[in-house]
């Protein structure tokens, strides 16, 4: 199992950008992976099926879409090399918790999970 402590991430509403035609990541999605690769040291990307569990901390008490902040997490974790790619979740669990200052993400991950339960 593996435990990660992220910041806040930003929301798929902010994640891209439309520039000429292209959709490309915003500003604020490329500072996001950016923090997430400086916090994550994971030598090996993670290759099997997997179960994550997100456990959401907003910072504050405005009404939030929990479903719009996966993409952007998930997303910043492939980037950093936890795992291959987010293709591999079977169960994506998220949780939303007591609202701490600035928000965070507590991440559970378990490698090689069957899908079965």
């Amino acid at each position: 199992m593996i435990y990660l402590t992220l910041p806040y991430p930003p929301t798929v509403n902010s994640y891209y950008r439309s520039v000429n035609g292209r959709s490309i990541l915003s500003k604020v999605a490329r500072e996001y992976r950016a923090a997430v690769l400086a916090l994550v040291s994971q030598p090996h990307p993670l290759k099997g099926r997997l179960a994550v569990v997100l456990h959401v901390y907003p910072p504050d008490r405005r009404r939030r879409d929990l479903d719009n902040l996966g993409k952007s997490l998930l997303d910043a974790l492939q980037h950093a090399g936890v795992y291959l790619d987010d293709s591999q979740i079977d169960r994506l669990t998220i949780v939303r918790k007591t609202v701490v200052t600035h928000g965070q993400i507590l991440v559970e991950i378990e490698d090689g999970h069957t899908g079965d339960s």
